[in-house]
């Protein structure tokens, strides 16, 4: 006798990089492959975010910038492993990671801390580039 049980859809998150010359064209067909893998496995997207271009730590393939995407799916484990394969398979990601996402926080609580640590991290870039402005025109100063 065979027990058929249903694995519970669990929360995941995702980042993925793109490469920086590939157009918003293949970024949509991409993203709507994975959508429809997604229901095919009865899973479903919860959110896109763009990143936008960034420069990359290391460089991958001697690539030094890439398109950055996040995004917040449900699904099961065997559609991650999909959607991975799908991944490894496109020329145009340079690399990407999912994460399975705490059951005991909603997405919704997720992504609003994902948007405040975003928030003060560009604070600190401002500050940055303002002390490092100040530093210049000191520098330009004629003593």
């Amino acid at each position: 006798m065979e027990l058929k049980v249903s694995k519970p859809n669990r929360c995941y998150e995702s980042v993925i990089i793109f490469h920086p010359d590939a157009t918003e064209t293949d970024q949509k067909s991409f993203f709507s492959k994975q959508k429809s893998v997604l229901e095919s496995f009865k899973g479903e997207f919860n959110h896109i975010d763009t990143w936008g271009k960034r420069r990359l730590s290391n460089p991958i393939e001697k690539v030094r910038m890439g398109t950055f995407f996040h995004t917040t799916f449900v699904a099961q484990p065997e559609c991650v492993a999909e959607l991975e394969r799908t991944m490894r398979i496109n020329d145009q990601i340079l690399r990407f990671i999912n994460v399975k996402l705490d059951d005991r926080k909603s997405i919704t609580q997720h992504l609003e801390a994902i948007r405040e640590i975003q928030k003060r991290s560009v604070e600190k870039e401002q500050e940055r580039e303002k002390a490092f402005q100040r530093k210049q025109a000191n520098r330009r100063k004629p003593n």
